[in-house]
């Protein structure tokens, strides 16, 4: 696995997460791409700043009217595309 920085491992779940709402799936999908303690760190940050919101007991979304996703960064983007 590619070392990313938390601000890096936080795009790659906002943006695993606007494809996959379901969190087990969301999970399952970024395993070959960041640890599962990332991804929980991650969405737990998210949570936390309100960047994404929880809406059921599985179901979790970007709060985009909170606030936008952010811009993907040019080392990023192959990984985001490949899920």
């Amino acid at each position: 696995m590619t070392d990313y920085s938390m601000n890096e491992k936080m795009t790659i779940v906002q943006y695993g997460i606007k494809k996959f709402e379901n969190e087990d799936t969301l999970v399952e999908k970024l395993k070959s791409i960041l640890s599962e303690k990332d991804i929980q760190r991650s969405l737990d940050t998210l949570i936390g700043t309100q960047k994404v919101r929880r809406i059921g007991p599985d179901v979790i979304q970007n709060n985009e009217s909170h606030t936008e996703l952010p811009d993907i960064p040019d080392n990023l983007k192959s990984v985001i595309d490949s899920f």
